[in-house]
């Protein structure tokens, strides 16, 4: 009895085993090979907040905290720092920078606007009216000395003459965000502050329009996939895609990774199937399939840093930004390319 015992017990303790595995391909996930991403050196220890690149070139900026400023002629291999005189006494946050062809745009906190027509070998500083609504926070370049500007209360504004005169696009900010994004069309996503909503503006509308968040779980991030979605990042690493083309027609919630209770900060496409998820404590997650199925860039787990964001110029030029002196070179290709 005492043998029949033990076998049954050992079949109860197989058959919960391999229901425990039925989920087990989003607990564990299988490894990115071979790893895509370096680890790149930089001369500083400030957090660096965006990237960009004069257009078909090898040479590019880094922006961030303390007024930082790094500069690379060799696609971001190596970088130097530089330094700007702003001829006051204040320490800048640059948070956004944007280049089409050799005209460049940089904005930060407290509010300030650099411009430059020759690829970032001068920089101007741009006068601000005292009576700008928030703090300048994101700059798109759009063409010859074309810009839009938003601020951290979500006015819009675009230039069309170098920064000399700005023409308002919305009539009402749309309050404090927590993060935004602008698609190649032109239209914007933010995720409210608190992330219990989030707010959509496009080419045309004098207002932001606003929409409840599809669940209980706040939002975290919100952005344009290259797939014509928009997609969620959600409190507890939950992924979310909309229906091509929709603001508010949503598919189901999916954690591509239930081992882990990081927390997923930031997505970007590298082409139109294969999608980069960054978050908390070196968590880099990709999808070949449009986000159907998930495996995880092991090799970048020993970095000591949290993952703030991920930039791709074009589909074999990325990098993912993350705290303190953090910065991922992308490497790799593939046939999805």
């Amino acid at each position: 009895m005492h043998s029949l015992l033990n076998r049954f017990k050992q079949l109860v303790g197989l058959a919960v085993a391999v229901l425990l595995c039925t989920s087990c391909s989003t607990a564990y996930l299988s490894s990115v090979e071979p790893n895509p991403w370096e680890v790149v050196s930089l001369p500083i220890e400030e957090t660096v907040l965006d990237i960009g690149f004069v257009e078909n070139t090898s040479h590019g900026w880094l922006v961030g905290k303390h007024s930082t400023l790094l500069e690379t002629k060799d696609g971001g291999a190596t970088w130097a720092v530089r330094k700007l005189d702003f001829d006051d006494d204040k320490v800048y946050n640059l948070d956004s920078i944007s280049f089409s062809g050799q005209e460049g745009w940089v904005v930060g906190e407290p509010s300030i606007m650099l411009h430059t027509k020759d690829g970032g070998d001068s920089w101007e500083r741009i006068p601000l009216s005292e009576k700008l609504p928030g703090t300048t926070r994101l700059i798109t370049a759009t063409g010859d000395k074309s810009a839009e500007l938003v601020t951290d209360v979500g006015a819009i504004y675009r230039t069309e003459d170098e920064g000399k005169t700005w023409r308002a696009l919305v009539e009402e900010a749309v309050g404090i965000f927590r993060n935004i994004e602008r698609s190649p069309e032109g239209r914007y996503v933010t995720v409210s502050a608190r992330g219990n909503f989030y707010s959509t503006w496009e080419p045309g509308q004098r207002a932001w329009q606003q929409h409840n968040r599809t669940s209980s779980r706040r939002l975290q991030n919100m952005g344009f996939g290259a797939d014509d979605r928009l997609w969620i990042l959600a409190r507890g690493g939950v992924v979310q895609f909309s229906e091509p083309g929709t603001l508010e027609d949503w598919n189901e919630q999916v954690a591509p990774e239930l081992a882990t209770s990081w927390g997923l900060l930031d997505m970007a496409y590298r082409t139109p199937a294969e999608i980069w998820v960054a978050g908390g404590s070196g968590n880099l997650l990709r999808s070949t399939d449009g986000g159907e199925t998930w495996e995880k860039d092991r090799a970048i787990e020993g970095v000591p840093s949290n993952l703030y964001e991920i930039v791709f110029l074009s589909p074999n030029q990325g990098f993912v930004l993350g705290q303190g002196d953090t910065l991922l070179k992308f490497n790799g290709t593939s046939e999805s390319a």
